[in-house]
């Protein structure tokens, strides 16, 4: 990991960009968290 904030050209994914995603998503960071490990947990049931 590392490289900076996805917001910022980077490549690890932090609380800031998931703070401002949840902003854009109208979802508090909570349920972001909760809905990205739920599509992460969908997705590795897949394989």
């Amino acid at each position: 990991m590392g490289k900076g904030k996805v917001s910022q050209g980077g490549g690890s994914l932090t609380e800031d960009d998931i703070e401002a995603m949840s902003k854009k998503w109208g979802m508090s960071v909570e349920e972001s968290k909760k809905n990205m490990l739920q599509m992460l947990k969908d997705q590795l049931e897949k394989k």
